[in-house]
């Protein structure tokens, strides 16, 4: 493969990305951008990009001898594929956000056209979960499927990761509760606007997908509860209070780095967990991107692309743990 080109590549994501990248594929070319490199730690073995990916014609001048782009920040991102596509470069996005994703997916005409392929659901969640997902119904035949993701509030996260997490709080109802494997044991989850259980009900052709969402802190998890109380979440869209509170979150971090995701359907049940969810999340990409050559032109989701225990052992051999059932 030739180059890789980092978008957002200073962040947790893409800094796994890269080191993974750099690792994997010696001598091959490994562009790290972002809009101030300055002022990031430079990442061993790869190449420093200033681009601005929000200005057409400095995009258009990073794209300039690249074969793929890894997107790991949140702007116009569909307006970021289709320059990628209508170049015949292939684009990875590691966005939890359904609505971005949906509007990269329009794209799929212009990517087979232009031979490239764009790949969505690239990380945890999505992606790990929507792995464990595909490989539960298949042995349920239930068509029906919930997620558990429990995060660890004490690893370090941007001020993006925070808003969009904030942004979230309280918008979907209902709660329940997940077996996690150790040392979690069982928790209530919280239903979270994560992008999997929108796009999963097409990609399989299943019939319900819900994910919920719990903090390895407590006292954390009962502000997820807490924000579906209409004074509550009221008071968390207020800006003054919303940036006080990513000012806050960024300095305090209750909790530690582990993770765990678990899915059940039917009787089928599966769990991926370790430490570092961002690592998880670059190193499935930098996986993904490996596999580019060969895989089909077009824009698709993780869980049409590879087969999951496949995958996920693959990358579990990266330090993680990984169950998927009997």
């Amino acid at each position: 493969m030739g180059a890789v080109l980092i978008l957002g590549g200073y962040g947790a994501v893409g800094r796994q990305a890269a080191a993974e990248l750099v690792r994997d594929r010696p001598g091959g070319t490994v562009i790290v951008a972002g809009r101030d490199p300055s002022a990031a730690r430079p990442v061993p073995g790869t190449t420093a990009m200033r681009v601005d990916a929000s200005d057409p014609a400095d995009l258009d001048r990073a794209l300039e001898g690249v074969e793929a782009v890894l997107m790991c920040a949140e702007l116009d991102n569909a307006a970021v594929a289709r320059a990628c596509l209508e170049r015949g470069v292939h684009y990875l996005d590691v966005t939890a956000s359904h609505q971005l994703l949906e509007a990269i997916a329009e794209l799929d005409e212009l990517a087979v056209r232009r031979g490239a392929t764009a790949v969505l659901s690239v990380g945890l969640v999505p992606g790990v979960t929507n792995l464990l997902v595909r490989h539960c119904v298949e042995r349920s035949r239930t068509g029906r499927a919930r997620v558990g993701v429990l995060l660890g509030s004490g690893e370090r996260h941007g001020p993006a990761a925070i808003r969009w997490t904030l942004d979230g709080l309280g918008l979907l109802e209902e709660s329940w509760t997940m077996r996690f494997p150790r040392p979690y044991g069982e928790r209530t989850v919280h239903r979270f606007p994560f992008s999997d259980q929108y796009t999963l009900s097409a990609t399989l052709g299943i019939d319900e997908v819900g994910t919920g969402l719990a903090l390895d802190s407590r006292p954390l998890t009962a502000l997820l509860a807490a924000a579906r109380r209409p004074t509550v979440g009221r008071l968390l869209r207020r800006p003054k209070v919303r940036e006080a509170l990513v000012a806050a979150l960024g300095r305090i971090h209750l909790g530690g780095d582990g993770f765990a995701v678990t899915v059940r359907s039917g009787q089928a049940g599966a769990s991926f967990s370790g430490r570092l969810q961002s690592r998880a999340t670059g190193l499935t990409a930098a996986l993904l991107l490996l596999r580019l050559p060969g895989l089909p032109p077009g824009v698709r989701h993780i869980e049409q692309l590879v087969e999951p225990a496949e995958f996920l052992t693959e990358l579990a051999a990266h330090g993680f743990d990984l169950d998927l059932g009997a």
